[in-house]
């Protein structure tokens, strides 16, 4: 798969029929380059949301093969369900994931848009950062009225279509096609059937909230009367408060000055006239910003949900959405039972939930990727009502399941054993620097808990942190340094019979040495900062655990002198003199670091002994 990696996100008008939305998957597949990661049907939504990722000419090529096979194999004029709609793709967003831009992913947007337009003969709407009016970027005003309305809709001069023909396709609809951030798509769920239940909730949550209300007689919002504006009383009241002003422009420095808050801006944001304000539903904004959110009854799950779409997980977290939830579920005496992710999420997204968790129980945020994910998955309930695998829902989980890595010690030892030169000394020294790292993490967290070290707990916690990361880059290493040195055997056997390959042969092996230097060193450089790490605990940690820290720095300092000893023998083989002599002098500094900083644990060992 190619270095560029961009996601897309295409949510077809189809979440009951198996056999279609087979074949719509299966016509992204067939894209060399391109690969589905996830398909989530929904039978009440009647929709899949399909997730797909590749390099940029591979993405453009799954996503319209996905376009044309649900305008193949879809019927808008039958179709119906929860979600809104207007096309049988109903949309289908762009998204940067790695070492891509949102303008990579506005160019791919326009691109597949036009061929949509011309080959397909279908109308196509581009939305969100794609889009060429600002009225078009967002999706709710793009999707306003649903397929129903495109009769009309396509007829208005405003609302010709980006590419294609601004005539209503009665099959296919239209396609909305875009550019944007990550959007998570997730749903919250009540131990309720009642959708009003959800919606009161949802609506609350969302930016653009709802009617404001006066005189609530309980938790539930509804149970207040709305406030309106009456221009011809000269009464203009707060969303937020009880004032109530004489005219707009006391009321816009009321928002200034007692909330802080922009009047007209929020006007704007519920597309309110300021010259036809009589007898208009004054507009609240919900508490959190970048999410949009409703409330609806899924009859498979038996239960009402705030289904939400969080559109910039950096400004308001998936954590913080679903706590909210909760917490205002029991003020109405409900009960939030869990959540559910529909399509994938950011690993960053489901790590930040698992560190709010583990640091609201007062546990330390210094252990495995795999528990910060499955503490993240409990505390949100995230299998409540559908499976939860973080291999196949987390987008970008961090991983050390390499060959060597993932085998049994037994085995492992078994296949260092043969007469093989890989894998090596290399290999080993990342294995003994993680085991170090392990350790050290081990102590710190122990150290952590325990009463009458209070003082030294967030350091310890920030040292655990930083042992796992290093504990699983030297894990990822043991298969780097293997394949690093195949690298070398795969040159060695390329052909030598005329001048031109003998010149290729020696530049590839020569890189290959080259490379089967610097992973090794890496190596080093990783097994030197779980040392540095060891000192620190060691100072502080606690008594009966001092010798563990011992055996880390041990463990890292061989792991240190053994990558140093890898680097200089393949520095032997590399001609080019200036590369060599520069690593050389680094590689001595690393050696007397190393001795010194295990001289300086091993004190403190025998001190306390």
């Amino acid at each position: 798969m190619s270095d560029v990696l961009i996601e897309c996100v295409p949510n077809i008008s189809e979440g009951r029929d198996r056999d279609t939305i087979d074949a719509v998957v299966a016509a992204a597949n067939a894209v060399s380059g391109a690969e589905v990661l996830d398909v989530d049907p929904g039978r009440e939504t009647n929709r899949t949301v399909i997730t797909i990722v590749g390099g940029p000419e591979a993405i453009a090529e799954a996503a319209f093969a996905v376009i044309e096979k649900a305008a193949e194999l879809i019927d808008m004029r039958t179709h119906s369900g929860a979600h809104a709609r207007h096309g049988a793709t109903d949309v289908c967003p762009f998204v940067p994931v790695a070492n891509a831009t949102m303008d990579d992913c506005i160019e791919i947007a326009k691109r597949v848009g036009k061929r949509v337009g011309e080959e397909l003969g279908i109308p196509v709407y581009l939305y969100d950062q794609a889009a060429q009016v600002p009225e078009r970027r967002s999706l709710a005003k793009v999707r306003a009225g649903e397929y129903e309305a495109l009769p009309d809709k396509l007829g208005k001069p405003e609302w010709k279509p980006d590419f294609g023909p601004a005539t209503f396709n009665a099959k296919s609809g239209v396609v909305t096609i875009g550019a944007r951030e990550f959007l998570v798509a997730y749903n919250v769920n009540l131990n309720s059937t009642n959708k009003a239940h959800a919606d009161d909730i949802a609506w609350s949550i969302r930016e653009n909230g709802r009617a404001a209300r006066s005189g609530q007689t309980d938790a539930y919002y509804t149970s207040g009367a709305l406030k309106k504006y009456r221009p011809s009383k000269n009464q203009f009241p707060s969303a937020y408060d009880d004032v109530v002003c004489k005219s707009l422009d006391e009321l816009a420095a009321h928002y200034r000055d007692a909330l802080g808050r922009d009047l007209h801006a929020e006007l704007e944001l519920f597309g309110r006239d300021v010259d036809a304000l009589e007898g208009v539903n004054v507009m609240a904004k919900g508490m959190f910003a970048e999410v949009r959110g409703v409330g609806w009854v899924i009859p498979e799950y038996n239960r009402a949900q705030m289904s939400f779409n969080l559109t910039n997980i950096a400004v308001t977290p998936v954590h913080t959405v679903y706590d909210a939830c909760a917490e205002m579920a029991r003020e109405r005496g409900l009960g939030v039972t869990g959540s559910e992710i529909v399509g994938m999420i950011p690993y960053t997204a489901i790590r930040t939930a698992g560190e709010h968790y583990l640091e609201r129980q007062g546990s330390s945020r210094g252990v495995p990727v795999a528990d910060i994910v499955e503490t993240a998955a409990q505390s949100m309930g995230l299998r409540d009502v559908a499976e939860f695998e973080a291999d196949k829902a987390v987008l970008a989980l961090p991983t050390t399941d390499g060959t060597l890595a993932s085998m049994p010690v037994n085995e492992l030892c078994d296949e260092v054993s043969r007469a093989s030169p890989t894998p090596g000394g290399g290999s080993i020294a990342a294995l003994a620097g993680a085991l170090g790292a392990a350790l050290a993490s081990m102590v710190a967290n122990l150290t952590f808990g325990k009463k009458g070290f209070e003082d030294h707990r967030s350091a310890m916690e920030q040292s655990a942190m930083r042992c796992q990361e290093l504990k699983d880059d030297l894990l990822r290493a043991i298969d780097a340094d293997t394949d690093a040195f195949n690298e070398v055997l795969v040159a060695m056997r390329l052909p030598a019979d005329t001048a031109a390959e003998k010149a290729t042969r020696a530049e590839a092996i020569q890189a290959g040495y080259k490379q089967a230097t610097t992973v090794p060193f890496r190596t080093a450089s990783l097994c030197l900062e779980a040392l540095r790490l060891c000192r620190e605990v060691a100072a502080n940690s606690l008594p009966v655990s001092i010798t563990d820290v011992g055996v880390a720095a041990m463990m890292a300092r061989v792991g240190v002198l053994g990558a140093v000893d890898n680097v200089r023998i393949n520095l032997g083989s590399i001609n080019d003199e200036q590369w060599k002599e520069q690593r050389t002098g680094m590689l001595d500094v690393m050696v007397a670091e190393a001795q010194t900083l295990e001289d300086d644990v091993r004190a403190v060992v025998h001190a306390k002994i």
